[in-house]
């Protein structure tokens, strides 16, 4: 390519782009017509004549560095033409030299799409460079939509990180390392770019810790000639007995790279010379894919027939590959000098995969994985292993990563996660509670928007509030987040409960001044009768006025008119009863002849026990007491257990004989849901059955259970049973039982 004059006036960069053009020219010769390629140099010499190409504020040259990451995509990845076009293509963009349209008409549309993917990219870099945000790293990735971009990325920083080598600008190199420690290298190392994320490494090591990376340098360098005998003894006797078996192979030593053995020297606490695997041996077998794993296990035996093998340190990918793909034999070996030695068989296919980036020791070095990032990682190695022409295939290939998330930036730069189809409302809720619940709607860009406004991946949202503003019960249908939802729900339901106790206290005072006292019991029987299933709704429902103090007041004289007729009535029964009773008795038959007493005693003088309340049907056991009267308790009373322990000569026996003529109060335990119309229905089955009586009610509840105690009159045993079997019928009650 013709230069204009003064284009480098440094000789070495001269004579570097000279070499780099060169090598590029050279391995795209299969890509490119000579027309392309001509007119793919007339656009590049456009754009350098119009100052497209110059140096950065940085003073990196724009060209030099688009031809390096061109030629690193070709030797180091194998990316085409649609890559290639797109790095040295994207200066002429940025700088409004070329359009889109322009490069859609003379390159096509797939290098139209990337340079459109690729820009968006810079855009975000531009406008919030927030690598430290794991949400602004899955972001960018969104963003870039195709994997080639990011590929492109991480070339970009691969050559640029090499030409800082010697740059002045420290600040901005330690920039552009961090940026790669975050982002690129880890990338890198995904997407099995193996060499790239070696170099990447190594580079960040002598940029930011230059000491470290010298003295492993000047050690290995030391140490180079003795390490290369040693390797070159350990492989001639191996190459004998591998040549007597006519297989194709090369075998060669490889010492680890300089981040490495820094990682070692940190998490082993060691020292160079004191790591056995500071160099490993490699043999890469030439064979056809029917035949890679005997020839591998072929190599394998005659190693370990040499050198007597470690087991514990067999390393098999060769028989189940890594979920990665990668595939290789590694064993430990005792070498000459008695040191241990470690030994890499694979196939030339194997191995290509391995250096140039595509096998990935992503999974196995420790990087976390990220689900469908890392399904997608899978498949893009997939298309790469598995066809001569990646790029095409890779065309079609969307990156798709986080489709279901979308990524937005708050005014100071932070980065919140939120579903697909979020809203301002969610954004503000996911934020904070109070600026949801005080949300009004949000500045996007230039322009102010409405709460229910959907938001998508780069909007940067500032949340505009209200005082007077109150979450609604329509918000429900404008947010999308569980979060968002259960606040709003919480906040209707926190201003209910204040307005409820706005309403209570009103009923509370007209009830005082008309000197109205109303228990529990009867408030949850009012509250049902005026149509509320809950105490907090009726409270509410007065303090908004929806219903009024007189019309609650009507309500509860209805109510109190015909609870007193239902009183009269149950007082006449009990006065008929009460008459009968008496006949009975002046028939000869007095109420204490339903107790015999030992044997066959009647008329006694005994009274029933008051820890165990024994009722008529009760199993009973009588306990004559210092004074000589008689208690009566329930056989399975724990108070007359102990009695029975200490004073067995007290104990007498006793049964009910004949027919119950008296009532007996009994106290229920009562558990269940808090359901205001609970205690309406639980008081409505005691009133319905006959011969029994409510005396008294007590509710206690707390975090949405009540236990309540019931005294009700029961005439017999039966009769109590019954009760019981139909209040555990009552929805909502879990558990009726006889207090003691």
């Amino acid at each position: 390519m013709k230069l204009p004059s003064g284009a480098f006036p440094d000789k070495e960069e001269q004579e570097l782009f000279i070499s780099t053009y060169r090598q590029l020219a050279e391995g795209t010769a299969s890509m490119f017509t000579r027309k392309q390629w001509k007119e793919i140099r007339n656009t590049v010499r456009r754009g350098i004549l119009a100052g497209a190409y110059g140096r950065d504020q940085h003073g990196v040259d724009t060209l030099l560095h688009s031809l390096g990451t061109c030629l690193a995509l070709t030797n180091e990845v194998g990316l085409k033409q649609p890559s290639l076009l797109t790095v040295m293509l994207a200066p002429i963009i940025e700088s409004g030299i070329l359009d889109i349209a322009e490069v859609r008409s003379l390159y096509g549309e797939d290098t139209a799409h990337l340079l459109e993917c690729l820009g968006r990219v810079k855009k975000l870099y531009s406008e919030h460079d927030s690598l430290q945000d794991e949400n602004f790293r899955k972001l960018l990735l969104s963003f870039a939509e195709d994997i080639r971009v990011i590929i492109c990325l991480i070339a970009d920083r691969y050559v640029l990180l090499r030409m800082l080598n010697h740059s002045t600008d420290t600040e901005y190199r330690s920039h552009v390392v961090q940026e790669c420690n975050l982002l690129y290298t880890p990338m890198a190392h995904r997407l099995g770019l193996y060499a790239i994320k070696s170099a990447l490494e190594d580079m960040a090591v002598k940029y930011e810790h230059r000491d470290v990376y010298d003295d492993i340098a000047h050690q290995l360098s030391d140490t180079k000639r003795a390490r290369d005998a040693y390797m070159e003894a350990f492989m001639e006797p191996l190459r004998k007995r591998l040549d007597e078996t006519h297989m194709k192979y090369v075998m060669k030593g490889r010492t680890k790279s300089i981040s490495s053995i820094w990682n070692k020297l940190k998490n082993q606490n060691t020292t160079v010379d004191k790591i056995y695997d500071l160099f490993a041996i490699r043999i890469i077998i030439d064979a056809p894919l029917e035949k890679e794993k005997a020839l591998c296990w072929h190599a394998y035996s005659i190693v370990t027939d040499m050198y007597q093998p470690n087991p514990k340190r067999l390393k098999d990918w060769l028989s189940i590959p890594k979920s990665n793909g990668y595939e290789s034999l590694h064993i430990t070996v005792y070498g000459p000098e008695n040191r241990w030695v470690e030994v890499q068989i694979r196939t030339r296919r194997m191995d290509e995969i391995a250096e140039r980036g595509i096998a990935a020791h992503w999974a196995y070095k420790g990087i976390k994985s990220e689900g469908a990032a890392d399904r997608i990682m899978a498949g893009i190695r997939e298309v790469l292993e598995t066809n001569s022409s990646p790029d095409e295939l890779m065309k079609d290939l969307s990156m798709g990563l986080y489709k279901e998330e979308i990524f937005v930036f708050t005014p100071n730069g932070d980065v919140h996660k939120l579903p697909k189809g979020a809203t301002v409302l969610d954004f503000a809720f996911g934020i904070h509670t109070k600026l949801g619940l005080s949300c009004v709607g949000a500045h996007l860009g230039n322009r102010n928007v409405k709460i229910n406004h959907v938001l998508h991946s780069g909007d940067t949202v500032e949340i505009l509030t209200s005082p007077q503003q109150t979450p609604k019960p329509d918000w429900l249908n404008i947010v999308v987040t569980s979060r968002a939802k259960m606040r709003i729900r919480q906040g209707m339901k926190e201003i209910e409960n204040r307005e409820s106790l706005v309403g209570r206290e009103l009923l509370q005072r007209r009830f005082k001044n008309r000197k109205i006292e109303i228990g529990e019991s009867e408030m949850a029987r009012l509250i049902l009768k005026m149509g509320y299933k809950s105490q907090s709704q009726f409270f509410h429902a007065l303090s908004t006025e929806a219903i009024t103090v007189d019309q609650v007041l009507a309500t509860y004289e209805e109510m109190h008119t015909a609870a007193e007729q239902e009183q009269h009535k149950a007082q006449d029964f009990n006065l008929e009863q009460s008459r009968f009773n008496q006949f009975q008795n002046e028939d000869g038959k007095s109420e204490e002849d339903v107790l015999v007493i030992g044997e066959n005693l009647k008329g006694v003088d005994f009274k029933l026990a008051g820890c165990c309340h024994p009722i008529y049907g009760d199993n009973v056991t009588g306990f004559v007491s210092i004074s000589g009267g008689m208690r009566i308790h329930r056989s399975e009373c724990p108070n007359l257990k102990r009695m029975q322990e200490r004073y067995p000569y007290r104990i007498v026996r006793a049964r009910w004989a004949g027919k119950s003529g008296s009532q007996y109060n009994i106290t229920l335990r009562v558990v269940g849901v808090d359901d205001i119309g609970i205690v309406s229905n639980i008081s409505s089955i005691i009133n319905k059955e006959r011969d029994t009586l409510l005396r008294s009610i007590s509710i206690d509840s707390n975090d949405g259970l009540f236990q309540g105690q019931l005294t009700v009159q029961v005439s017999d045993l039966s009769s109590l049973k019954t009760l019981i079997r139909k209040l555990q019928q009552v929805k909502g009650v879990k558990q009726v039982d006889r207090a003691s």
